[in-house]
């Protein structure tokens, strides 16, 4: 007998749940859900200047993937993937995911196909998790580097694997970010944060 469905919605911010249960749960729509350290996080969804960063780091990253298909195999967003930080219990959604693997053929996807970029474009309700929480988990999933841009300070923390750890850079907008994985790659910082102000 299969048993019913958990329905989460955004009454149950700050509820308490095991990573299993929070996974096989619906949510009702409107907002955002993650689940952090085994308690519910509900966020509004991102306003417009969220949106046109995530659709300028987009662009570029498209862009090299159009020239680069042998380098990058997908990329995602928040809304479709997922990492299931299990020691953690923890879901979490990046607003960008990049894959330079296949897909595995696996029913249980997101607890074992592991991007190797992931990107957070901070809002006021994400800073501390994306600061503070996320960083751990991503580094425990395996994730090889983690980008998270900050316009209102304005700059880009990028952490990037060494040694089973991170090592952190910290950029401005005059500089671009570049990486060994995507050889030839160089995001325009300025280019992102100029995003957020366009109309």
């Amino acid at each position: 007998m299969s048993r019913a469905a958990i329905i989460v919605g955004p009454e149950d911010h700050g509820r308490r749940m095991t990573l299993e249960e929070f996974d096989h749960a619906q949510v009702r729509g409107g907002h955002l859900y993650e689940l952090s350290r085994g308690v519910i996080t509900v966020s509004d969804v991102p306003g417009r200047k969220h949106l046109q960063q995530v659709h300028a780091i987009n662009r570029q990253l498209y862009l090299y993937q159009a020239a680069h298909a042998e380098v990058i195999r997908m990329i995602g967003g928040g809304g479709d993937c997922k990492i299931l930080a299990e020691a953690f219990e923890s879901e979490r959604h990046p607003d960008i995911f990049v894959y330079k693997t296949p897909s595995p053929d696996s029913d249980d996807i997101w607890s074992v196909w592991v991007p190797e970029i992931v990107i957070e474009v901070v809002s006021p309700s994400s800073e501390k998790r994306d600061y503070e929480e996320k960083p751990p988990e991503y580094l425990a999933f395996g994730v090889s580097e983690y980008w998270i841009f900050d316009e209102p300070k304005p700059q880009v923390t990028v952490l990037q694997r060494a040694g089973g750890r991170w090592r952190t850079t910290v950029l401005t907008p005059a500089q671009t970010i570049t990486t060994r994985l995507l050889p030839g790659f160089e995001l325009n910082i300025a280019a992102i944060f100029a995003a957020a102000s366009n109309p």
